[in-house]
């Protein structure tokens, strides 16, 4: 019997929580009407719609503030050289700011600033006065620097058996036939410049999609069609190196590398200068040269006193 009374006692507190959830859901349900303004689903139908409206109001609150704001405002982004690395912001800091260096101290200077462990190229980069949508205006030419550019280039040549045998005596890489064009055909390309005589352009013209983006479509401009291909290889050999003004009106050139020493690269820079100042367009009504830069290939730019205005 005690233990029938035990059984019934354990029964009931078991079934105790269990009548008072049922009791809290009839509760709940005795809140809401089966219908009208006071049913569950009416309210929750308010509810969201006081959440919407409440995002609206947000939403207009933000957008009169952008309307407070001038048009045109661009975010505040910090300047370009604290994004840069602690390297170049310490050889930064070696440039006088506003100065404009003689060609001789720049130069010496981009060597003392050049951050990167490799031998950096130094590079000038001139804007020009000119319109390179003019055809007479469009400057590209080429330049043989006495002491070289520091790279060594892969040279191939695309000629006559005969003329082939004399580019390879000469330095060429490369130098071939009907051989070439099916290197070609495969998408093969190890070669840095390439040199054609007149009469072989017109077997690379299916080739230009391929040859023409990456600079390697040979141009009688660039030196690289041309007749005495065994003078041609030992100029490109040499130092020969093209420059053309792109869209900006800017000419872009490697000068050499930091190993250089600034005395090989003042012998480069000049007959560079001199090169381009013969290159000036005789239509050419205004400034020519309008600002010269000196810089190595990671580090700060260097302006440069203008040598021919």
């Amino acid at each position: 019997m005690a233990e029938d009374a035990k059984d019934l006692k354990d029964e009931k507190i078991v079934e105790a929580p269990v009548e008072e959830a049922k009791e809290e859901a009839l509760e709940t349900e005795e809140k809401f009407a089966k219908s009208g303004k006071k049913s569950k689903k009416h309210i929750e139908e308010v509810k969201a719609e006081e959440e919407r409206q409440a995002k609206k109001a947000e939403r207009k609150e933000q957008e009169a503030e952008a309307e407070k704001k001038p048009k045109g405002a661009k975010p505040v982004t910090r300047p370009l050289i604290e994004r840069r690395g602690k390297k170049y912001q310490e050889n930064a800091k070696k440039v006088e700011k506003g100065k404009i260096y003689k060609l001789e101290e720049a130069l010496k200077l981009a060597i003392e600033t050049n951050p990167t462990k490799f031998d950096a190229t130094v590079e000038a980069h001139v804007r020009l006065g000119v319109d390179p949508r003019q055809a007479d205006q469009n400057i590209r030419t080429t330049v043989v620097l006495p002491n070289g550019n520091g790279k060594t280039v892969r040279i191939a040549v695309f000629a006559p058996l005969d003329d082939a045998k004399k580019a390879k005596a000469a330095g060429a890489d490369i130098a071939e036939d009907e051989e070439f064009l099916k290197q070609l055909e495969k998408g093969n390309i190890d070669f840095d410049i390439l040199i054609s005589t007149p009469a072989y352009m017109p077997k690379l013209g299916k080739f230009a999609r391929l040859l023409g983006p990456k600079g390697l479509m040979p141009n009688p401009k660039a030196g690289t069609v041309t007749t005495d291909i065994e003078k041609a290889v030992k100029e490109a050999k040499a130092g020969k190196v093209e420059y053309r003004v792109d869209k900006q009106s800017i000419v872009h050139i490697g000068l050499g590398k930091v190993s250089f020493g600034d005395k090989k690269l003042v012998e480069n820079a000049n007959v560079f200068f001199d090169s381009l100042k013969s290159q000036k367009p005789a239509s050419l009504k205004g400034t020519y040269v309008k600002s010269v830069f000196i810089t190595t290939t990671m580090g700060p730019s260097i302006a440069v006193e203008n040598l021919y205005n």
